[in-house]
Order: C-alpha cells, then structure tokens, then sequence
C-alpha cells in the first residue's frame, strides 16, 4: 500500500489508475503531515471488504449468530 499526497495524487492521475488497475491500494494523505482521509482500491477489493470484525473485542470475546437472524447493515449501524 503506498500512501500520496492529494496534490500527489492529482498530479498523477492516470499513473495512479494504472497502479489501481495492476491491484494496488493508495492512500491519499492531506498535505503538510495531515491525516490520511482516502484509499483509492480497486473495485474487487473494495466490493469484497463487507464482513465487520469485533474491533476492539477481536480475541477477547466470541459470539454466535443464529441462521434465522436477519438485519440490514443501516439497522445494526443505528443500534
């Protein structure tokens, strides 16, 4: 994963779609040390980051859901 600048990344447009092209993540930073705030992907990538861990319980707890249980994404983000 390589990290750029957004003038970087605007400098370079189309080098950058072809790294993206070749499976390669950028992550686009603010300029003068600011924080990161973009990741370009490609797509693939992108489309198949849709399982959420635990986070901060990862390794310390478990948990088990049942088959008939159903919930939208929007719900369980507004629990």
């Amino acid at each position: 994963m390589k990290t750029l600048t957004q003038n970087e990344v605007k400098n370079n447009f189309f080098k950058i779609f072809d790294m993206v092209k070749r499976g390669e993540e950028i992550v686009v930073k603010g300029e003068q040390g600011q924080e990161n705030f973009a990741v370009i992907m490609p797509f693939k990538m992108y489309a198949a980051k849709k399982n959420r861990q635990l986070g901060l319980l990862k390794g310390k707890a478990k948990f088990k859901i049942k088959k008939d249980f159903k919930i939208t994404d929007e719900e369980l983000l507004t629990l």
